[in-house]
């Protein structure tokens, strides 16, 4: 191939059926970068950018951070470890914008092999485990209709940070007996998640994800050793740099593409990770179809998933990997396996 691949973009409007709200926030509309690398033979790679203003990133910033990287093109879909770095070096940061074109690319690559990404790297896609379904935080009354919506869903999610946590764990119980994780999203200190761990452990909590802010990694230690719940660090961990200072204060880390800027990072943090004895998780934004089946593709490598970003919409553009009753089903056909619905 003696062109390089083309570039394209253009913004995503996606609503979700229920405003998703978590400590820090929330709202009901995202906009994300549905990006598309084109080859000579006009096939096209898919990725999504679903920048997060948390991580410094808006789709605005995503389509600037595109200009420049389409001057930094691969000449081949094969350029994989050089694409990337290529992208890295013309602009560092941002992560979304970079991971799309990581996306792309894989699928590319894929398409041309002629097999499903998974199968690109050697991962039997019957290994992936269930995934969560996430109950954002609402009034409890909203939080119950939520967990009776989502009754096909045998492990949940739930959002928590907020002053009524004991109160929303109890309404759930209430109404439902299936497994609860708990995601506080950075919103407690160290001596509130101490204080919450037998509430937790009470209420049956299996997975305790960011209890405190993502610098406090003292505070992450403290609580580890008074939890006997597995504590996953996700805001503390972005790229596979993070992990070692991590290592004895939390039990597990949280992959997101969008944090950590390329599929092949990702694959090096569960690297690192399993070096280091550590679980791993992988989780999402709120995100179509395209960014999620990438990260689905990755499922068979990690222990714990959550990737129902698009489940959560109510506009999904795109048909790819589905988390239908919990369970995650990859596409078969070659590249991503991402269509258009």
């Amino acid at each position: 191939m003696s062109a390089s691949l083309r570039l394209s973009a253009e913004v995503l409007e996606l609503r979700t059926r229920h405003p998703f709200i978590i400590a820090r926030g929330g709202q009901s509309e995202y906009r994300t970068v549905w990006v598309r690398l084109t080859d000579a033979d006009g096939r096209e790679g898919w990725g999504e950018a679903a920048a997060t203003k948390f991580y410094g990133e808006t789709a605005e910033t995503v389509l600037a951070a595109l200009n420049i990287y389409a001057a930094h093109m691969p000449k081949d879909a094969f350029d994989l470890e050089e694409g990337e770095r290529s992208w890295e070096l013309a602009l560092r940061g941002n992560p979304a914008a970079r991971v799309a074109l990581s996306t792309a690319l894989h699928d590319l690559a894929a398409q041309r092999a002629g097999v499903p990404l998974h199968r690109l790297w050697g991962l039997d896609a019957a290994r992936a485990p269930q995934s969560t379904f996430t109950i954002g935080i609402d009034t409890n009354e909203k939080m119950q209709a939520k967990v009776r919506e989502a009754a096909a869903y045998p492990i949940l999610k739930v959002k928590l940070g907020t002053d009524r946590d004991v109160e929303i764990l109890r309404a759930l119980r209430a109404v439902t007996d299936r497994e609860i994780r708990v995601d506080a999203n950075c919103a407690w200190t160290a001596r509130q998640a101490i204080r919450m761990l037998p509430v937790l452990e009470e209420f049956g909590v299996t997975v305790l994800e960011q209890p405190v802010a993502p610098t406090d990694l003292d505070g992450f230690a403290v609580v580890r050793q008074r939890s006997n719940i597995p504590i996953i660090a996700d805001e503390s961990c972005k790229t596979a740099a993070d992990i070692p200072a991590l290592v004895g204060k939390a039990d597990g880390i949280n992959i997101k593409l969008a944090k950590c800027g390329s599929l092949r990072e990702a694959i090096r943090m569960v690297a690192v990770a399993r070096t280091h004895h550590l679980q791993v998780m992988l989780g999402c934004m709120i995100e179509s179809s395209i960014a999620i089946t990438a990260a689905a593709h990755l499922a068979p490598l990690v222990d714990i998933v959550d990737l129902d970003g698009a489940a959560l919409l109510s506009n999904d553009p795109f048909k790819g990997a589905s988390i239908d009753g919990g369970q995650l089903t990859l596409p078969t056909g070659p590249g991503l396996g991402v269509t258009r619905r």
